[in-house]
């Protein structure tokens, strides 16, 4: 038997969502750039990195004074995830050696079942190369983005 009205089991625990705005906030505290966590349970999309590619746009990441947003993607069920930088830090960060560096780092916690603490981590990681390439400047700063974490289906 099939209920209309049945809710569907969150995502992530509200603990793990406080945890990972807490990182936002605390990564962004130190830049100019931003950071947004996209969060769902499949990827319809063969490369994880065009789905991502997809959010980054219908999110109007691209729209930051800088061109320094990142995003991190992640389909929970399906397993994939996909970290995307916009064009300024993406280059300033190091190109691709840093971004297939990052990805690694998060892989190694999302196999073993931790992915808090790999979403938690990364968050870190990007902030301090968002801070040291995009430092805090509060002539400047202001949230251009939410910090929230976002759900897809």
């Amino acid at each position: 038997m099939f209920f209309f009205g049945k809710k569907k089991k969150a995502l992530l625990a509200p603990e793990v969502q406080e945890l990972l705005v807490d990182a936002i906030k605390k990564a962004e505290s130190k830049t100019t750039g931003e950071i947004r966590v996209f969060i769902e349970s499949k990827c319809d999309f063969v490369d994880a990195m065009d789905r991502a590619k997809e959010i980054f746009l219908k999110l109007g990441m691209q729209h930051t004074v800088r061109r320094n947003a990142v995003l991190v993607y992640v389909a929970l069920e399906h397993q994939q995830f996909a970290i995307m930088g916009d064009t300024e830090i993406y280059n300033k960060a190091g190109g691709p050696a840093f971004w297939e560096n990052a990805a690694k780092k998060l892989k190694q916690y999302l196999a073993g079942g931790m992915v808090a603490e790999g979403l938690v981590f990364c968050i870190e990681e990007l902030g301090n190369a968002l801070a040291a390439h995009f430092p805090y400047d509060a002539d400047v700063a202001k949230n251009e983005l939410p910090d929230e974490i976002v759900f897809g289906k």
